[in-house]
């Protein structure tokens, strides 16, 4: 090897060493770790580990409370996933516009993302019991006199509610560089040429940033499907186990209950499914990308 490869040799692993050593303790050991124990019976305490090889996955194919979490947490995904890009979509459209106040509007939309998820899960709780029972009296609206976090559908809802509150300001910040990109020209020859708002923002506006399109969706699924600290936070899971999310369900398999196997079990099932469907969108909406 020549002295000037070793120099570049020697730099990258002085500047890219630290970094992935840190990545392999933190990231790789854990979960190859993980894959481990998924095929063992161990309970997180003991010293003994036993191989149990697929008992685990054929557990999990009979827990009936680990399917009810998976359909909770695809309805969360799908209504999640949706309603958040579509409102953090919107406020960037119409931030975007020559308003004087819209860098003040943008920081307030975006502030709800800088409180952490178990405070801001507490926060909402009491809200939804104390507030919106108080707004209700008041009112007489009977929209917040609902048992918001009592029943499985306005649990849901609830929780919904939130995590849209949330994450729009984040995707309103992605959307809104995308949409600061979008040639004008464009947009005024179409303007000129007859075309409509909505037309324009269909043919024109949503396929130039169809790369912020791609990015939102990927971040909005593994929000949703990851969402843990504000099911634990508003409801726990409750009311019995009916708005329990399938990372909640992990969490008490392995910490609540003691099986650490099945949970990391639970886990790598999990984190395939999860790598699948993103990995879907992605190819999805990359191939919709276009050009100016």
């Amino acid at each position: 090897m020549s002295s000037n490869k070793l120099s570049q040799f020697i730099q990258q692993i002085f500047f890219v060493g630290p970094a992935t050593i840190l990545f392999a303790i933190m990231m790789i050991i854990p979960f190859g770790l993980g894959m481990y124990y998924s095929f063992t019976d161990w309970n997180g305490v003991a010293g003994t580990v036993n191989w149990v090889g697929l008992d685990n996955f054929k557990q999990i194919f009979s827990d009936d409370q680990f399917f009810d979490s998976f359909w909770f947490t695809a309805r969360f995904t799908i209504v999640g996933v949706i309603l958040v890009n579509l409102i953090g979509f919107f406020l960037a459209y119409f931030l975007t516009m020559k308003l004087r106040s819209r860098n003040f509007m943008r920081t307030i939309f975006f502030m709800p993302n800088v409180i952490g998820g178990l405070l801001l899960g507490f926060i909402w709780q009491f809200i939804f019991i104390n507030g919106f029972s108080t707004i209700g009296e008041l009112t007489g609206l009977s929209f917040f006199e609902l048992p918001w976090l009592g029943t499985p559908q306005t649990g849901f809802w609830g929780i919904v509610l939130v995590f849209v509150w949330q994450y729009s300001g984040y995707l309103m910040v992605i959307y809104i560089a995308a949409l600061s990109n979008v040639p004008k020209e464009l947009t005024e020859a179409a303007e000129i040429d007859g075309a409509s708002a909505i037309q324009r923002l269909r043919n024109i506006t949503l396929p130039l940033i169809m790369p912020a399109i791609t990015v939102s969706l990927f971040l909005a699924i593994s929000w949703t499907f990851k969402m843990f600290d504000l099911n634990l936070a508003l409801t726990g899971g409750g009311p019995f186990k009916t708005t329990e999310s399938l990372a909640l369900n992990i969490y008490n398999e392995a910490f609540i209950n003691n099986r650490y196997g099945l949970g990391t079990a639970k886990a790598l099932l999990f984190f395939v499914i999860v790598a699948i469907i993103t990995l879907i969108q992605v190819k999805i909406t990359k191939s919709k990308e276009v050009e100016a």
